[in-house]
Order: C-alpha cells, then sequence, then structure tokens
C-alpha cells in the first residue's frame, strides 16, 4: 500500500450506487441533483474543503469505480447506497475494507448502515426502525467539542426527511456527535464514529433520495468537517498485521 500521504491536498473519492438516478425515482431527483448525488456530494465536497481533490465512482464502474489503483490514491471515501447492497461484489468491499484498516477515512451515508461495506467493518447488521413520511428531523449536538461539529448550530433543523429511529444495531462508537429527534417521537443517533484499525470511520444519516438533504447548508458543513477529520495525512495506509520480531529487536 501506499506511503504517508502528506504534502498534497486531501484526496475524495465519492462512491454511489447511481440507482435512483437511473431510475428517474422519485422524479424530483434530476432537478435536486442534476449530476447524481454523487455529482452534489463532490462539489459539496470541494466547497467546504478547497483545494481538494475529488472524483466520483458508481456501481456501474468497471470494478465499481474502485480498482486498487483509485483506493491507494483516496485519503477519504464516502458511500452512499439504499436500494443495491447486494450488487456490490465481495472482492471489491473487501478491498475497500482493506484501506479503510490501512488507513483510508470513510463517511459512510444515509442507508450505507445496511452496505456489505459498513455492516463487515462494524460486524452488526446495521439494522434500524425506520418511516418515511417526510416529517421534521432535529439534529442535535452531543459532543460539541468535536471537530466535525464545529460551526454547526445546535441544534439545527431538516424540515421534511425519512425517520430513523432506536434501537441502531452498531457497536458502541468511539464518539458519539449527533443525535436526532423527530416529529413522530423517535430518536436516533445519527452522527457516530468508530476506529477501525488505522482507519476513521464516520456515519451521518441525513441524507434519503426523496429529499433534497445535500443542499441543506449546515448539513453540507457537518460532512465537509467530517471530511477533515477522517483525513490522516501522516497515517502510513499499512493494514495491522501479525508480526514476529526476534527478542530485543529494539535493542539493535
Amino acid at each position: 500500500m501506499s506511503q504517508p500521504d502528506g504534502g498534497h491536498p486531501v484526496r475524495v473519492t465519492v462512491w454511489n450506487e447511481n440507482v435512483h438516478e437511473t431510475r428517474q425515482q422519485p422524479s424530483e431527483i434530476a432537478g435536486w441533483y442534476p449530476d447524481g448525488i454523487h455529482g452534489a456530494l463532490a462539489a459539496l465536497v470541494a466547497e467546504q474543503v478547497p483545494g481538494a481533490q475529488v472524483r466520483t465512482a458508481v456501481l456501474q464502474d468497471d470494478e465499481h469505480g474502485l480498482s486498487e489503483e483509485v483506493l491507494a490514491g483516496t485519503d477519504v471515501l464516502l458511500w452512499w447506497g439504499h436500494i443495491a447492497h447486494g450488487e456490490v461484489r465481495d472482492d471489491v468491499v473487501e478491498r475497500v475494507q482493506r484501506h479503510v484498516l490501512g488507513g483510508m477515512g470513510l463517511l459512510a451515508l444515509h442507508s450505507a448502515h445496511y452496505s456489505k461495506l459498513f455492516t463487515r467493518l462494524l460486524g452488526t447488521t446495521g439494522s434500524l426502525a425506520w418511516r418515511n413520511d417526510g416529517e421534521r428531523e432535529v439534529v442535535w449536538t452531543i459532543d460539541t467539542a468535536h471537530p466535525i461539529a464545529r460551526g454547526v448550530p445546535n441544534p439545527f433543523v431538516i424540515e421534511t426527511q425519512e425517520m430513523y429511529g432506536e434501537p441502531f444495531d452498531v457497536p458502541p462508537p468511539g464518539e458519539l456527535v449527533f443525535i436526532s429527534s423527530f416529529a413522530g417521537g423517535e430518536v436516533f443517533r445519527s452522527g457516530m464514529t468508530w476506529q477501525r484499525g488505522r482507519g476513521r470511520v464516520f456515519y451521518f444519516s441525513p441524507g434519503d433520495q426523496e429529499y433534497p438533504v445535500y443542499l441543506h447548508p449546515h448539513v453540507r458543513t457537518v460532512l465537509g468537517n467530517g471530511v477533515r477529520w477522517a483525513h490522516q495525512p501522516d497515517v502510513e495506509r499499512v493494514v495491522p498485521s501479525v508480526s514476529n520480531p526476534q527478542r530485543d529487536w529494539f535493542t539493535s
């Protein structure tokens, strides 16, 4: 894998299954995201992280756009999926997991909680409660000192969004940054972080395809902060592995 990647702009790859856009479901999606959700997220990153080098990849690309070369040149990967989790090749999932364990950052967005990649990294089902009535979501900052929460009002409101609710089958997070409350009464741990191997993982739930959530200014700030947090320029891309050193090796 690559050597420490300091000294260059943060390199970001935005991955999206690109199925809703292909099917034009919902019909409004082309108006909200004329270049697809991946295009909107790429523009968001370029806006929020000046100087970032951003590329996009989709399910339909060769190797889903996530070749060894692409991943070796990626500091932070954004992953958006919803209805095509089962179509993602297992060998590609294994490749991406290896890069996360080696130090690549990952932002898992909205329904990525149920992706092969997320459940494999976390070791749980990613199951949750949901209801899509287009209700109000209030996002509350729990860890106000966390860098992902920098510049974000507490709380902020998303007027129309899908409800995600507890219980959410994930391991205890390293950091709980946000929780959300919904008009129907449910609450949800909507922003959490984990360390997996050398890589940093941030899950953020707002972003259903039925609503233009990625145009929301505070959502955009959160994701920009998330990219910066997940980027570790001084970490060498090496997967943790078993070693068998000679005794007293450190004295020579």
